[in-house]
């Protein structure tokens, strides 16, 4: 006879307060009460017999039971949603799930997004911004398999090494100076490098959307040849989008990744002061599963993302042109 599975909501309950560590967290992600959770978890408790969390003032821990329960509920989720993903395929056939990092989404994807349905009116996308698609990110949470995420196609920020997956690099990442035009203009415009003394300098870290290595001020104004400005000061946020939209706020200027700010750049909200860019080592890749291009659907999303990614300005240095204050217009 086959072993009754305890309620299905109680699994659920446990197995996400015990990934993201905090009962709140796990509400926040179910949509409940921390009370509901911690209700679900006690009842699972008591019906298996064994504590799975050691519950301290501020944080909770889990038991020996509760790490030998918590990786096989999670693979048990993924090939549950798997399952649900691949039925609702049959029954929709030009339906797409797209996953894909936030910034490069909602900065990049979404304003290309109305030509693609022009052209592919028939084909259904679904699209979620998962922050876990950095590799930095999946290597943090400790996933290193779950790749897709349930999705028929991802970006992922990476290094591109994704056994026994199909991989198409969509473009490499580079930082550079980033800032509002009114920042060319003033007693202290910027002309040169030297001239960012006079401005406010915008940080992010803590961003695992973002390489680890990539460049900082200090490492720029050193490859820039200026010294004697001191990189510690300004504001610091822990995502580079937020650093960005301060900065096109005219908050100071941010060492940017023009390929997120590439809206931004293009309406003239932000402009690069300086052609100097130093490279990230990550790119983003476009993924799928082997089989998964024999979709119609899919193989279609992925020819019209591979060419809007070959002709995207903001991800080429070269076409990247510095901008210039109204006075050198003038001269």
């Amino acid at each position: 006879m086959p072993t009754r599975l305890p309620p299905l909501n109680a699994l659920r309950a446990f197995e996400a307060a015990a990934r993201n560590g905090s009962v709140d967290k796990a509400a926040r992600e179910l949509h409940v009460t921390p009370a509901a959770v911690s209700h679900q978890v006690k009842a699972l408790e008591n019906r298996l017999g064994v504590a799975l969390f050691r519950r301290l003032p501020r944080k909770i821990e889990l038991t020996s039971a509760g790490e030998a329960l918590l990786p096989k509920l999670t693979s048990g989720f993924a090939l549950l949603g798997e399952a649900v993903d691949s039925v609702q395929r049959q029954a929709y056939p030009g339906r797409i799930l797209l996953n894909v990092p936030p910034g490069l989404g909602s900065k990049w994807l979404m304003g290309k997004l109305p030509h693609f349905a022009s052209v592919y009116p028939d084909i259904d996308l679904r699209i979620a911004a998962r922050p876990t698609l950095a590799d930095s990110a999946r290597r943090e949470q400790g996933d290193t398999e779950n790749l897709l995420e349930g999705g028929d196609i991802v970006i992922r920020f990476g290094h591109g090494d994704y056994p026994d997956h199909v991989v198409h690099k969509l473009f490499g990442s580079f930082a550079l100076p980033l800032c509002s035009p009114r920042l060319l203009q003033g007693p202290h415009a910027l002309r040169s490098p030297s001239d960012l003394r006079y401005h406010t300098l915008l940080h992010y870290q803590h961003d695992v959307m973002l390489d680890m290595d990539r460049p900082t001020w200090s490492t720029w104004l050193k490859a820039a040849g200026v010294r004697g400005i001191n990189t510690a000061r300004g504001p610091t946020f822990n995502h580079v989008t937020l650093a960005m939209e301060a900065a096109a706020d005219g908050m100071g200027v941010v060492l940017g990744v023009p390929i997120v700010a590439s809206a931004d750049l293009e309406s003239g909200r932000l402009v690069a002061p300086f052609p100097l860019h130093l490279p990230l080592a990550s790119a983003y890749y476009l993924v799928h599963a082997e089989n998964a291009d024999r979709e119609p659907a899919v193989a279609a999303f992925r020819d019209w993302l591979l060419k809007e990614a070959r002709n995207e300005r903001w991800a080429q240095p070269g076409r990247v042109v510095a901008a210039t204050s109204p006075t050198e217009n003038a001269a």
